[in-house]
This record gives C-alpha cells, sequence and structure tokens, in this order.
C-alpha cells in the first residue's frame, strides 16, 4: 500500500524529523549536489519551522517521497532564498501554498513494491488533495527545466509565471499550479491509465492506494 498524509513540524515525531532531514540530505546534496545547509547527515533550513506542513508519501512505513508546504502568506523561499534569481516576482494576496522539497528517493523506490507506478503523478494528486481539502486557492513553486517538463507531461495545467537563471547560471521558473477539479480529474484519469494500483479516495484526503486485491476486498 503507498499512504500520503500531512504532518506538521511541531507534530513531527523524533523519528519522522530524522527521517525525512537524512533522507533530503541524500537527494538534494548527496545526489543533486544543491546548495543546501547541512549539519550531522541532515538537511534542513529556516523553513522548516511551525509555519511548515510536510507530505509524506510512505510504502510499508518506509518513506518513499516527499514535499514542503508552507502558506504564501508567511516567510517563503520563492520571496527570499529565489527572489535574486528573477528580474520581477509577484505573489498575489490570497489562499496559497508554497511547495518546496519536492523529492522522491529513487533508491528507497527501486527497493519497493511500487518502484514500477506512476508515483510522481500520484505524489501531484496528493498535492492538490491537500490543497482542496484545507481550502487553498493554488500552489506556486520554483522548478527546473527539467521539472517543468515532467509536471507538464503529467498533464496539469499550470501557468509559468516567471523565468529566472539560477546560481549555476541554469535556468528556473515560477510556476502556478491550480487544485481545481478539472485539473485533479486529469492526474486521477493518467494514474488509473497508468498504474496497477487502485483507490476509492482518489478525490480526497488523505491519500491511498492498494493492489487490486485489497481493493476488491474493501468493495
Amino acid at each position: 500500500m503507498l499512504e500520503f498524509t500531512d504532518v506538521k513540524y511541531e507534530d513531527l515525531s523524533s523519528e519522522q524529523s530524522n527521517e525525512i532531514y537524512t533522507v533530503r540530505k541524500a537527494v538534494f546534496k548527496d545526489r543533486l549536489d544543491w546548495k543546501v545547509n547541512c549539519s550531522e547527515g541532515k538537511e534542513f533550513d529556516q523553513y522548516d519551522n511551525s509555519k511548515t506542513t510536510y507530505i509524506f508519501g510512505r510504502q510499508n512505513q518506509s518513506l518513499i517521497c516527499s514535499l514542503r508546504f508552507i502558506e504564501t502568506r508567511h516567510p517563503t523561499m520563492i520571496m527570499n532564498t529565489f527572489l535574486p534569481y528573477f528580474k520581477n516576482i509577484h505573489i498575489p494576496d490570497g489562499n496559497f501554498l508554497e511547495s518546496s522539497r519536492f523529492f522522491i528517493d529513487k533508491d528507497r523506490l527501486k527497493q519497493s513494491t511500487v518502484c514500477n507506478e506512476p508515483v510522481c503523478l500520484m505524489l501531484f494528486l496528493a498535492k492538490i488533495n491537500y490543497a482542496q481539502s484545507r481550502g487553498y486557492e493554488g500552489i506556486y513553486a520554483i522548478v527546473s527545466h527539467s521539472m517543468l517538463k515532467i509536471v507538464k507531461m503529467s498533464g496539469w495545467k499550470i501557468d509559468v509565471v516567471e523565468r529566472g537563471i539560477s546560481e549555476k547560471t541554469a535556468a528556473v521558473y515560477l510556476i502556478f499550479m491550480p487544485t481545481d477539479k478539472l485539473n485533479q480529474q486529469i492526474l486521477i484519469n493518467n494514474i488509473q491509465q497508468q498504474s496497477w494500483l487502485r483507490s476509492d479516495t482518489l478525490d480526497s484526503w488523505p491519500l491511498s492506494f492498494h493492489p487490486k486485491e485489497q481493493w476488491s476486498n474493501k468493495m
């Protein structure tokens, strides 16, 4: 079973915080070589705070994927860390989220029973379902060119708000991800076409996927 849940920063157990920050270090520092803060084998920064909510994707209790949400009315990476990368950035007033530290741990995924599943699509759907469940109007994020292509290939009808240049002179993009029913259904349809897992909560939160046999037994 693959389960997606949310956990607020202040509700993280010591085991959860150790796992998320250790895996993030392996992904963002060791594999991607991002310029991130690391200490004692963990990656975390000032945006891991009481305003933060994490989305966890777990398979048999093992963390496979995750991302970090912060409401845009609070200090965010977009308006601080990434601001110098762009000539002009404006986030409108409203009930929006910033998404950051999005990852899928390739090593853990390969060792799991969901290695052939469209986990990225599922994590995208988790974004939408969580945002809908809390009444948010949409999600903003800074993405690389490769991630922009992945998001577009998912079918999600995102908007590119602004293009910038990172400290590595690579193109980066501020994107807006609508969380409406149309985009939710697009992702649901694509997941159903590609996955052997089934779910009776595809349009709700929390989100979980079960093997066909388990799903049939629930019906």
